[in-house]
């Protein structure tokens, strides 16, 4: 289904029913799509809503604007009609549900968070910064594919290469580029510390965070403000562990949840 915002239109799905109510908020280049594995599992106990990121999958692509700050409006006006939720993002996602909890804590009883694309040492978002040139360049879907190439690990499946793949070789490259610039550079940016420790402490809603890299792991830990939060470290785990261990990442997700209660 689809929501009118601002002259262009977000799509989403929601399925299943419950108390609780879940937001599925995926990352960069992807779409909606990356829950579906977890989809099953999670609508058994609550309602899920799945939603594609303006500029990606199946919502309209803005020319201008696909930026994180952008995104975390759209999807607190979503929320403002679907009702409070516990927010889940992974990477960028995982950005705009932070946002949404610090912005509009009203909205967001808690918060999951997966290999997030905020908090990095500096040296990280000088790096990113440096391929922007490539995601401007005169093949920027081939530049899209390179930076993905950090994501994978040893053990990830090639499957999940490839489907990652064909999904930033359908996103508009004005979007990539966009979208990756705000992660890094400007003054909502929390992608690098020390602006990701000062934004970050202002959550206050229990936050369940799951990391491949252990330093990142240890490193927010120390942010959490509510008792019953965690930090879940895979070490070995590419950064989309969720997509390489569905099953074990939904389950540790609902026992997490039923706890809160």
């Amino acid at each position: 289904m689809f929501v009118e915002l601002d002259g262009f239109r977000l799509f989403y799905t929601d399925d299943g029913s419950g108390d609780t109510t879940l937001l599925l908020v995926h990352g960069w280049g992807a779409d909606s799509h990356q829950w579906v594995h977890h989809l099953p599992a999670l609508t058994q106990h609550y309602r899920v809503i799945a939603v594609d990121l303006r500029g990606h999958g199946y919502s309209s692509a803005p020319e201008t604007g696909n930026t994180v700050t952008a995104m975390t409006r759209d999807l607190a006006t979503l929320l403002q009609e679907t009702g409070p939720c516990v927010a889940v993002g992974h990477s960028m996602g995982a950005v705009i549900v932070s946002r949404l909890a610090v912005e509009h804590p009203e909205l967001v009883r808690a918060l999951v968070t997966v290999d997030p694309g905020y908090g990095w040492p500096a040296g990280v978002g000088r790096i990113s910064l440096g391929l922007l040139d490539g995601l401007r360049g005169p093949d920027p879907a081939a530049a899209a594919v390179q930076i993905d190439q950090w994501c994978y690990t040893a053990a990830s499946p090639a499957w999940l290469r490839e489907w990652h793949r064909r999904r930033l070789l359908a996103t508009p490259p004005h979007v990539l580029a966009q979208a990756f610039e705000s992660l890094w550079d400007g003054p909502d940016a929390i992608g690098t510390r020390p602006a990701a420790d000062a934004y970050l402490s202002q959550r206050t809603c229990p936050v369940l965070s799951f990391w491949a890299n252990p330093a990142q792991a240890a490193w927010e830990a120390d942010l959490l403000k509510d008792p019953r939060s965690r930090t879940i470290c895979w070490p070995g785990s590419g950064h989309r562990l969720h997509e390489e261990r569905p099953a074990e990442f939904a389950l540790v997700v609902t026992e997490w949840l039923r706890s809160l209660t």
